[in-house]
């Protein structure tokens, strides 16, 4: 069994969970969503081209349509429905699945934490300098890496993301796990910045959905989550006023209670509509009998 896969024996799955990770991080990030998910389906944790054991092509994705492509055969091991689990850059990823991909319809649910889509902010005057921020961070990156200097890029990265959260000791071998990562960062901001139209593909959303937040993460996610929120009809949200951007880690048990329940949830209300359908074409076969 491949570590990033998990699954029963094909005559017992329904559906299919496939969660995608953060920037530097790899589909181990969901170890203890998988062991939560497996008893009931499929669970998918894929490395994202750049991570973990994914050295990704020799020419790395620059949009969010790119690295889906690089996903795809993973993404096609999913039996039945699927249920998207993305955070951060792995939520910007899950959002264009379930919005601009082959698979789009096969969605059954959609689970977004603070999801990467700083340009949204573009559509909202006051939001606009906090995408200006971040377009700012994503140069000051580039140029660290253009020169070489990986471990600079990866302080400035994290700074960032530490929002107003407590300052936190990464162990030596994590230090350097991200630097062997760093270059795909580049590659990651330039899909982020370059996705157009987020807030009418939001708009268009019509799937279950929850959004997850925390309130220590950097004020740019929360912003990011909040528009989506107010544009994705029925959104349910979730926020968590002590948690930062690296909620799904560090919140795990809370975090994971509230994906578990959107998903049983969805699957629910679609094995609900599902038998009303097969009610009104019996209805309708009688009649004309």
């Amino acid at each position: 069994m491949r570590n990033s896969i998990r699954a029963l024996p094909e005559s017992t799955v329904t559906s299919t969970v496939v969660a995608l990770h953060c920037s530097l991080g790899s589909g181990h990030q969901w170890a203890r969503l998988t062991e939560q998910l497996a008893s009931r389906h499929q669970v998918i944790t894929p490395d994202i081209s750049g991570y973990g054991n994914n050295p990704g092509p020799f020419v790395l994705p620059t949009t969010l349509a790119e690295e889906v492509d690089l996903l795809s055969d993973r993404l096609g091991e999913a039996i039945g429905p699927i249920h998207l689990v993305g955070h951060s850059y792995g939520g910007a990823v899950a959002f264009k699945i379930a919005t601009d991909s082959q698979l789009a319809s096969r969605v059954r649910s959609l689970t977004l934490i603070e999801p990467v889509l700083p340009t949204i902010l573009l559509e909202n005057g006051p939001d606009r300098r906090l995408h200006e921020h971040f377009v700012r961070l994503a140069h000051a990156i580039y140029e660290d890496l253009w020169n070489g200097a990986s471990w600079e890029a990866i302080e400035k990265f994290l700074a960032f993301w530490k929002g107003s959260g407590p300052e936190e000791r990464l162990s030596s071998n994590a230090l350097v796990r991200m630097i062997g990562h760093a270059e795909k960062l580049a590659f990651d901001f330039a899909a982020i910045l370059a996705e157009q139209n987020v807030t009418a593909a939001a708009a268009a959303i019509r799937m279950p959905t929850l959004l997850v937040s925390g309130g220590l993460s950097p004020y740019l996610t929360q912003r990011v989550t909040g528009r989506l929120a107010s544009t994705i009809a029925n959104a349910d949200s979730k926020y968590l006023p002590a948690a930062g951007h690296m909620l799904p880690v560090t919140h795990a048990g809370v975090v994971n209670s509230h994906i578990a329940r959107h998903i049983a949830r969805a699957d629910e209300f679609a094995g609900l509509s599902l038998a009303l359908d097969e009610a009104s074409v019996q209805a309708d076969a009688a009649v004309r009998g």
